[in-house]
Parts: C-alpha cells; sequence; structure tokens
C-alpha cells in the first residue's frame, strides 16, 4: 500500500493520479477526505498532519509514504515533525519527504531551512527515506509577474533551475514504487538550465505572448513593495529571500536526477509554457 499525503493540492494530486493510472492500490491521506480526488483504486483516509494519532491510524501497513511538505505557517516544522513521528510509529516503510534545493540551517531562503530541520528530524527515525529536493516551480514563473508584467525582487543576476511539477511528480511516483533502491538518497530535482530571471521572463514573453520583464530591486524596495499585502512578517521574509537566495547562488544548481528516476529529461521553461 502507497499513501500519498496533499492530493488535493498540485503535487500530490498529480502523484495520485500517475499511480492510479498505473494502476497501483494506494491510500489518500487528506485533512478534509470531501475534497479528495476520486480515482480508481484508491481509498481515502483523514487525518491533519497535527493529529498524530488519525496520522498513525492513516498510515497503518504503508510500504511507502509521499510526505508532501505542509502549508507554509510558523509551525510547519513542528506539523512535520509530528507527522515523521507517526509515521515511524505506525511502522512506515519507506518516507518519501518533498524538500527544498540546497536546504541547510542557515540557507538564504527562509523556508528552506524548515525543510533542512524536518530533514534531519527524519533521519533521527530510523525510517528508510527518500528526500526529493525541488527547485522553484516552473509553473508558477508566471504569476511571479504583477498586473503591470514586471517580476520584482532583489535577484539581480542570480540564476534559478525551476522545474515543472509534472516532472516532481514522475520522480516521486517513480520512488513510491520501488523504494528499496532510494533508501537514505536524497535527489535535486530541477530544471535543465538555470535561469536569470530577466532570461525567465522573456521567455514568458516569446512563448505566451503576455510582455513580462524583470526588474531587478534593493532589499528596501523590496519589503517596501510587499507591505501593502498585510502580510506577516515571516512570510514577507519568505517572499524576499526567495530572490536573494537566488543572487547568493543557492538556486542554481542544475541536475540530472530528474532524468535520472524518470527515464526522460527534465522539462524546460519554455517547453513547459508550450503545454
Amino acid at each position: 500500500m502507497i499513501v500519498v499525503c496533499g492530493s488535493t493540492g498540485r503535487l500530490g494530486g498529480r502523484v495520485a493520479r500517475l499511480l492510479a493510472a498505473a494502476g497501483v492500490p494506494q491510500r489518500l491521506l487528506v485533512r478534509d477526505p470531501d475534497r479528495a480526488p476520486r480515482l480508481p483504486g484508491a481509498e481515502v483516509a483523514g487525518a491533519d498532519y497535527r493529529d498524530a494519532a488519525a496520522v498513525r491510524t492513516a498510515l497503518a501497513g504503508a510500504a511507502a509514504v509521499l510526505m508532501v511538505s505542509a502549508s507554509e505557517s510558523p509551525d510547519r516544522v513542528d506539523r512535520h515533525r509530528t507527522f515523521a513521528d507517526a509515521a515511524a510509529a505506525a511502522g512506515v516503510r519507506h518516507l518519501v519527504y518533498t524538500s527544498f534545493l540546497n536546504a541547510a540551517a542557515d540557507a538564504t531562503f527562509t523556508l528552506a531551512r524548515d525543510h533542512w530541520h524536518t530533514e534531519q528530524h527524519i533521519r533521527g527515525l530510523g525510517t528508510p527515506f527518500t528526500f526529493l529536493r525541488d527547485s522553484l516551480y516552473a509553473d508558477f514563473l508566471p504569476m511571479m509577474a504583477g498586473e503591470d508584467g514586471v517580476i520584482r525582487g532583489p535577484a539581480g543576476d542570480g540564476r534559478v533551475s525551476v522545474v515543472a511539477q509534472d516532472d516532481i511528480a514522475d520522480a516521486a511516483a517513480a520512488v513510491l514504487r520501488n523504494p528499496g533502491p532510494h533508501a537514505g538518497a536524497t535527489y535535486d530535482l530541477t530544471g535543465p538550465a538555470a535561469l536569470s530571471f530577466a532570461e525567465m521572463a522573456a521567455t514568458v514573453t516569446e512563448v505566451t505572448g503576455r510582455p513580462v520583464r524583470f526588474e531587478n530591486e534593493t532589499l528596501e524596495q523590496a519589503y517596501a513593495s510587499r507591505a501593502g499585502y498585510g502580510a506577516p512578517d515571516w512570510q514577507v521574509d519568505a517572499w524576499v529571500s526567495t530572490y536573494t537566495a537566488a543572487a547568493a547562488g543557492e538556486l542554481a544548481t542544475v541536475s540530472g536526477d530528474v532524468e535520472r528516476l524518470t527515464g526522460h529529461p527534465a522539462t524546460s521553461l519554455a517547453g513547459l509554457l508550450r503545454g
């Protein structure tokens, strides 16, 4: 039995559909069972990451579990720890966690630190694991531009190896279906090239026809331009540090792990936009 978390979201939903199409039995773990996709060969279990008892019950008998990282919040790491502890208590034989590229305790991108702390906790449980360290989603790139078609941030000429969510889902499904060879492995899931924000904006313009450009900001400008959203400080820090991490060279890693896991080359930004 494979358990897929987050099937109501973009990534978990893709993985669940891939497994269903391949005829693989699975259990979809969701907070609201009424929102779970109805897929052949899939049963549904309800549990929140915070509810250790419910998670243990939902994961009973699981050979492999896709632990999609929880939604961004100040208590995200605590939720991850609760879930991972419950998975270990349930006897899960393999835990696949969606992490972030170059996760580290001192990562410039603040949310990458959450992923590192989660990884460290999972390592200490004794449960076989695989970490899928995803780069920024290429799918979201067009949405980073405002209504005026401008992507703003303090990235300078920093580069990002944006990755297609379909590629991540393909890689995750491959690991889940045969987890043994991947025990203890960490994979960097990236696109085929690292692009500057100016290059990404130009690609969006060329492929979609929507004029998009990149405008570099100072740190002060970046915080000022986001002040009107009314978001909490930790969220604004995360938004801004996406760009400063690029400027620091921490998002430029290009890996062949997508092709190694899936058998097909990683999708380029232009290829993704063309559909």
